[in-house]
């Protein structure tokens, strides 16, 4: 099944049969993102690692109840799927209840809600999910994610990559943490959940800082030998380096104009030989504040003695 025939399928039925639809809709899902559907559930509850319906055992005072997990994949989510719009009334689903004055299920499936109650809804789902966590059996880490899926409507992401499942929050973050059915078109979107499914650490931000710093540290040390095999004092090098990453960071957090000192590098590689010229007079500016006609743009004070 292709995306287009996916989002057009389920954005077009009417909801609230959360039991019947959310397996096809999760099996389907999976053919889009090219990932393998769920295994079949077998008797033995330790076998049972990537499938629908994860039996898991909650014990209090009164004695232990069984609980099923929407769906499991060990060490890369617990998924908890609801089915907001019920046909012809204003509640997410036959068992729940709505706000007073609150719409509970999205205006148009799909695509962006305003609706009120259906926020509280799929709260209550978030929090079911994280409960199952602290359920799963000691040898099973809690997995990175926890996913909420409104069947045909959305996916809100959560994770946490401590392995405790203590500190689950929005990912990427609190803007894009939730998509919507008709944002699948975008391919980056897909990657990402079906990441989630089939290499879910390699998403841990710590991991992708860590790989980047490593890249950085080789380019600026491929940089130096470079700056030092001509002739250049390894002190005169380490300044320049210095200044040159100061000069990103301030770029980056506007101190300068936005893309100023990304715009000098650009015209550099065309002319290198004006390259010296270029930063000598940016750098000075910096150091007493003023006009820059290096980037055209006039330039703040930056004492501390860098410069």
């Amino acid at each position: 099944m292709n995306v287009e025939d996916f989002i057009t399928r389920w954005t077009a039925r009417e909801g609230g049969a959360e039991r019947a639809n959310y397996q096809m809709f999760l099996s389907e899902l999976c053919d889009v993102l090219g990932v393998p559907r769920p295994d079949p559930a077998g008797a033995a509850r330790d076998l049972n690692d990537y499938v629908f319906e994860r039996a898991v055992s909650s014990t209090t005072l009164d004695g232990a109840s069984a609980k099923r997990i929407d769906l499991y994949k060990r060490a890369a989510f617990v998924l908890e799927a609801k089915q907001t719009h019920a046909p012809g009334a204003k509640k997410a689903a036959p068992d729940q209840l709505s706000l007073p004055g609150a719409d509970a299920e999205p205006e148009q499936l799909g695509r962006r809600s305003t609706a009120k109650g259906w926020d509280v809804l799929m709260r209550k789902a978030f929090n079911q999910a994280n409960d199952y966590v602290h359920l799963l059996p000691t040898d099973h880490a809690a997995p990175p994610f926890l996913i909420v899926a409104d069947v045909g409507h959305c996916f809100e992401i959560y994770a946490d990559f401590s392995g405790t499942g203590r500190g689950y929050a929005y990912y990427p973050d609190r803007k894009g943490f939730r998509i919507y059915l008709d944002e699948l078109r975008d391919p980056r979107l897909r990657a990402r959940l079906a990441t989630i499914w089939t290499d879910p650490h390699s998403l841990d931000p710590t991991r992708e800082s860590a790989r980047v710093t490593r890249q950085i540290a080789e380019r600026l040390a491929a940089v130096s030998k470079a700056l030092e095999a001509k002739g250049a004092r390894a002190e005169d090098v380490a300044l320049f380096l210095m200044r040159c990453i100061f000069t990103m960071f301030a770029e980056d957090v506007e101190l300068l104009p936005k893309g100023a000192f990304t715009q000098l590098l650009r015209k550099s590689v065309e002319t290198p030989e004006r390259f010296p010229q270029r930063v000598k007079e940016l750098w000075t500016a910096m150091d007493t504040g003023g006009e820059s006609m290096a980037i055209d743009a006039r330039v703040l004070h930056f004492n501390g003695g860098l410069f």
